[in-house]
């Protein structure tokens, strides 16, 4: 799952110019082309600085997800008894563990084809999903659907779906077994240690 996070990387790295006013389908369309052509160009440049990969996430993705949201979905029912200074501290640790985790998948990117599947979206509708599909080498394609909703009038990501596993049931699963295992505060150290570990590899 986490090699194929680069995908919805590639397909959300909107900007807001673009990202305001426009269908999620041409959204993922058009901004697609925009990310790959940022990755090829600047290809020298994050091989000489690896960091440079984490800027562009901060830049060009960070805006157009709804963390919190993302986070009240996958805190579930644990959510509401997290305390502001809690709910604060989750959404940045896992805000963080998703950016260096689409930044590290990046580097695996091997030039995959995208296929962007009919999108039906009906009049009033403050929910949509984006259907695509990525080609794979002497295999069948996998399909990667995003689900975006509306915030202050705009289409933001709050979910993905790869191959049938959604990235917000998956870390719900997750974070509530550590909760269980012990309480909110444990699972928030639990992903600053991960965080900064990461950091140093």
């Amino acid at each position: 799952m986490k090699n194929l996070l680069l995908v919805l990387l590639l397909s959300c790295g909107f900007t807001s110019a673009v990202w305001a006013n426009q269908a999620p389908d041409q959204l993922v369309q058009e901004t697609s082309k925009q990310m790959l052509a940022k990755l090829k160009e600047e290809r020298d440049v994050i091989k000489k600085n690896p960091e440079r990969i984490y800027d562009l996430v901060q830049q060009i993705v960070l805006p157009h997800f709804d963390f919190e949201y993302m986070s009240q979905l996958v805190l579930a029912k644990n959510w509401k008894r997290a305390t502001d200074a809690q709910r604060k501290a989750f959404v940045s640790e896992f805000r963080t563990l998703l950016v260096r985790t689409y930044a590290t998948s990046l580097n695996e990117y091997t030039d995959q084809k995208l296929t962007y599947l009919p999108f039906r979206q009906n009049q009033g509708d403050t929910e949509v999903t984006v259907r695509t599909e990525v080609e794979q080498p002497g295999g069948l394609p996998i399909p990667i659907d995003y689900r975006l909703h509306q915030r202050d009038n705009e289409w933001i990501v709050f979910d993905v779906i790869i191959d049938n596993v959604s990235l917000v049931s998956n870390y719900r699963t997750t974070f509530a077994k550590e909760v269980r295992q012990g309480d909110i505060d444990g699972l928030i150290k639990t992903l600053v240690d991960r965080n900064k570990q990461a950091r140093r590899e």
